[in-house]
Order: structure tokens, then sequence, then C-alpha cells
């Protein structure tokens, strides 16, 4: 791109050294940086672009962005000086793309609990309907069955535009993301343009960062709010009615609102549920009528997931009766209330919930079906909100046997992590197993025929953050392992 042209999107800015004529590629990591590149430098955390910028240069930078001058040598690149680079980097990289998200169907899932199972939904009856979609989610993006893993649930700014620029350029008319309230406090989805975005629930998490539930609940109505006052656009936003956040997100956005509920009155609502251990149905009343329906997918919370899916597509302009269709044969989410098949006496599950909320959840789902004994293994991560601990522990005491374990230990001692957790047992039929694969193959060892295993807080992951490092875990393959040697 012309650079000039691409830096007219700054007013404000101060050049030093000559431009370029052209602008091949934008980056803010020096490791990925070619010939004839626009180098961001950012301040992170724990670490600093403005460091890096001689790296960049000698790997072919020709821009160097940045919030202070820095002392480069103009023969080899020219320096563009900024307030905010942040901010910036939105700005370029819409402009770098050709503002990608105008010319998609796009749509966001935000919310505590089921956004993975939401995004999926929609994503596999839009491609039923023979609709090219990717999927930006807490794994990475999938493209036409392939995956670019991510580090994030939600992306920066200029990763979010460069991966809807791929999903456009392998001609997807859609794209679905997961939208992590850690992305919309940090401006990681400025200049992606929604159409369509939807909430599924607020329960506690990531206190650590947000402080508050109120600030966490704010937080997440920035996606609801910043989908603007252009009313010459057709935006929809699709609110859960038994969360009471819901009418907070409501007075949020000017534009038309669509419900589901199980509860309270919505346009979307599920009566006369029944539930199986390998699926549900229900009686959907929805603006086009009365419809059955039937999923492959268990326990109530993916009665909501199932409706926030429905009323989503719904909005794009979808029939009723077509997505009910639709839907009946959609298989579970990978780790999200997953029973495993594993040939043996006893039922296993796999599943991701790691808030107190999910855990709830996850065994109400299970309990009904319950003909020996629950057994419940459930992790919590190092480094991260301590404050549902306990709560995640009370809400496991549900089950008759529960084994406390650790996620992603991190930085932090997993016998500290594991004592936080102790603190809300409410009964003394547990034991603490820091070392998660030691606490699935304890499950395993100890149960019998007619017991539920449930095995909650990864859910598919293929690795465990010891440090800052990741190391292969996989639950499903030691549950595999442990069931081949317990019921062979």
């Amino acid at each position: 791109m012309i650079t000039t042209e691409l830096l007219s999107s700054l007013r404000l800015k101060n050049i030093y050294g000559t431009l370029p004529s052209e602008i091949a590629s934008i980056h803010h990591d020096s490791r990925k940086v070619e010939n004839d590149t626009l180098f961001i430098c950012l301040r992170g955390y724990t670490v600093d672009g403005h460091d890096y910028y001689s790296d960049a240069i000698k790997n072919g930078a020709t821009v160097i962005l940045a919030e202070e001058k820095l002392d480069i040598e103009f023969d080899k690149a020219a320096l563009v000086v900024v307030h905010d680079t942040y901010k910036a980097m939105a700005l370029l990289a819409n402009k770098f793309y050709n503002y990608p998200s105008l010319k998609m169907s796009m749509f966001g899932v935000t919310g505590t609990n089921g956004k993975t199972t939401v995004t999926n939904l929609i994503k596999a009856m839009l491609q039923r309907d023979n609709q090219k979609t990717a999927l930006s989610s807490t794994i990475g993006l999938e493209l036409e069955n392939e995956l670019v893993p991510s580090n994030n649930t939600t992306s920066d700014c200029l990763t979010n535009q460069q991966t809807i620029r791929k999903a456009l350029d392998h001609d997807a008319s859609n794209m679905v993301m997961e939208v992590s309230s850690h992305g919309l406090s940090q401006g990681r989805l400025w200049g992606v343009d929604f159409d369509i975005v939807t909430f599924t629930n607020l329960t506690q998490d990531h206190l650590d960062y947000h402080k508050t539930m109120e600030e966490y609940g704010y937080v997440k109505g920035l996606l609801f709010a910043q989908l603007g006052n252009d009313l010459t656009k057709e935006k929809y936003v699709v609110l859960n009615s038994d969360d009471p956040w819901s009418d907070v997100y409501n007075s949020h956005t000017p534009v038309e609102v669509i419900t589901y509920s199980i509860v309270k009155e919505a346009h979307f609502k599920a009566e006369a549920i029944k539930y199986y251990q390998d699926r549900t149905q229900f009686t959907l009343h929805s603006p086009e009528g009365t419809f059955a329906v039937e999923l492959k997918l268990v326990g109530e919370f993916n009665v909501y997931n199932a409706l926030a899916a429905i009323a989503s597509l719904f909005a794009k302009g979808m029939s009723v009766a077509y997505l009910v269709n639709l839907i009946k044969d959609l298989n579970p989410i990978n780790g999200r209330m997953e029973k495993l098949d594993l040939h043996a006496p006893v039922s296993m599950y796999l599943d991701y919930a790691h808030t107190p909320d999910a855990i709830e959840k996850s065994i109400a789902s299970v309990l009904p079906f319950k003909q020996n004994r629950l057994i419940f293994v459930i992790g919590t991560g190092g480094d991260r909100d301590k404050s549902k601990r306990p709560l995640m522990a009370e809400k496991a005491s549900a089950a008759d046997y529960v084994i406390l374990t650790v996620n992603d230990p991190r930085y932090e001692d997993s016998q500290r992590i594991l004592t936080d957790m102790e603190k809300g047992m409410l009964h003394d039929n547990y034991t603490l197993i820091s070392d998660r694969k030691e606490a699935i193959s304890h499950a395993i060892t100890m149960s019998e025929p007619g017991d539920i295993l449930v095995f909650a807080g990864k859910g598919q992951e293929q690795s465990q953050i010891i440090k800052d490092k990741k190391h292969p875990h996989s639950d499903v393959k030691i549950a595999e392992a442990e069931s081949l040697l317990k019921y062979k």
C-alpha cells in the first residue's frame, strides 16, 4: 500500500526521515518483520515494543511507529511518532486490509459461559446451509477445516484484521467470533464492524483483572454499545432474558433486540424441556410459530446455547423451521459436556467448566442419570481469579466425591491453589491432587460400574501451562489410557 495513503488515517503525527513509497506489511512483533514492513511499537504488561525497533529495522522494517522519538538512523527507516500506538494500529490495520469486516456478516458472542458452544453452533448451521464460515475462538481461527492456533480468546486488533482478511480472501461470507472481556477492555475489537452480537450470561470470573462484577459487566456491555448509532445498517443484538444484565445491555444499544429464555417471556422461549443422557428435547415458541426441537446436546445450559444460536441466525434472516431442522443433527462441541465413548461400565464426560456457575450447571446436567456415584474432577489455574476458587469447590460439593486439582499452575504454587479451593468444600468426600494427570487417573481407578465421572476445567485443550511454557496434556488421552488399564 502507498505509505502516505496509509498514514493519512492519522491526523496527529510527527514524521522523521523519508517515508518509503510503499508498505508491504504491518507487524508489532519484530520477529515477524520482513522487507518493507511498518513496525508498531506497543507497550505491553511485560514487554515494550519500543525496545525492539532496532531488531525490526534489521529484519527489514522501513517505517517505525512509536510513542516517542527513538534514536533511529533515518537513512535506514523513517519514524512516525503518535500519542497512542494502540489506537493508531486499529486505524492503520483497518485501512491496510481494506476494512474486511464491512464485506462479511460478522457475528460476535460474549458472556462468561457458553461462548464456544454458541459460536460453534452458529458456524455449523451456516456451513450446513452451504455458507462458507470462519470461526475465531478460544483455540484460534478455524477456516475450511484448518486451525490456526491463538494465544487469546480475542486477538489484538491487528491480528483480528489479518484474520478477517484471510477469511474474506478464502471466500468466507460469514465470520463468527468469541469476544472476551479482556479483548473488549483492551480495545482488541476496535475496527471490527459487527452485524449481530449475542450475550450468553454473566457470572463470576476474571475478577483478578476486572476487580468487581460491576466493572466486568460494564466491559461486556461495550460490545453492544459499540454497535454504534448508524441505523441505516441492519444490526441486531441477541440477549438472554433470564440474565439480569440483559436489561442493562438493552439500554446500551439503539438497534433491534431479539431475546431468548427458559423462564421469562422472550421472542424465543423453550418449554416442556426433557433431559436425557445423550440428548435434549423441548418445545420452542418463536416469532414464526411453535416447533419441537431435539438436540444431541445435554443439560439446561445447552438449551440456552441452542436458543442463542437459533435467535442469532434468525436475526440474519434464516427461518426458524429451517434452523430447527439444521440443529437437530449437530454433534456435541468437543470438550463441552462431551460424553466420551470409552466402552467402560461408567459414564465419562469432558467439560470446560471453570467457573462456579458452569460447575453447578455441569453437575445438574448429569445428576438426574446417576445410578451409583458422581465423581467430579475440577481444577483451576494459577495466577488467576483467586476469589472464585472456594466458590468452585462449593458448587462441586454437589457431587458424591470431588477431586480438586490444578489446570495450569503457571507461576503459582499448586498447593496454595488447592488450599484456596478446599476452603469451599461442604463435605469430607474429597481429595487434593495437584497433578491433573494423577487426578484423572485416581478418578478412574476408584470408579465402579454405574458411576458418572466428569473431568472439568480444560475440555479439549491439548496443553498445560507450567510457568510460561506449554507442556503436552490431554484429558481425553489420559482418560483413554487409564480406562484401558481399569476396564480392559
